[in-house]
């Protein structure tokens, strides 16, 4: 009976921790934060693509007087004068640790493209994405807060 009693002790443990971690998975619904106005820029959907994140803008938070279906003037190549709602920003992250790593965020708003990491935070409430151009000390850091799973 004791060794019954522990499996199911186990078991239950090792559920939990399963949905902790399903908890923290930055997989869902992100509302992304304007770095300058602190006002909300987007929605972003991030799931998971043959075992890398990525990211696709699903809507803009823009005001009335600005375009409302804005194309990435700033883009290179493919995504150049392409809609942003709809486009993939981020790409290529593999789990590293406690945080997704090795991929690659797009900035529309200047066309550049960051290596790009990410962790979530606050109990998955929250996602801290750190953006590198190169070899560069400058790191540009936004948080992002969860809306869906």
């Amino acid at each position: 009976m004791m060794k019954f009693g522990s499996l199911v002790l186990g078991f239950s443990l090792a559920l939990a921790s399963l949905v902790v971690a399903a908890d923290e998975s930055p997989i869902g619904i992100w509302k992304t934060i304007d770095d300058e106005t602190n006002m909300p820029k987007s929605l972003v959907q991030i799931s998971m693509v043959e075992g890398e994140l990525q990211g696709k803008v699903i809507r803009l938070f823009r005001r009335p007087s600005e375009e409302q279906n804005p194309l990435c003037d700033q883009c290179e190549e493919a995504r150049h004068n392409q809609p942003i709602i709809g486009m993939t920003i981020l790409w290529g992250l593999k789990a590293d640790g406690e945080y997704f790593a090795g991929g690659k965020i797009l900035d529309p708003k200047n066309g550049k493209i960051y290596k790009a990491r990410l962790k979530t935070l606050d109990d998955g409430n929250r996602l801290e994405i750190r953006g590198f151009i190169g070899f560069s000390p400058s790191v540009r850091t936004q948080r992002w807060v969860r809306q869906s799973p």
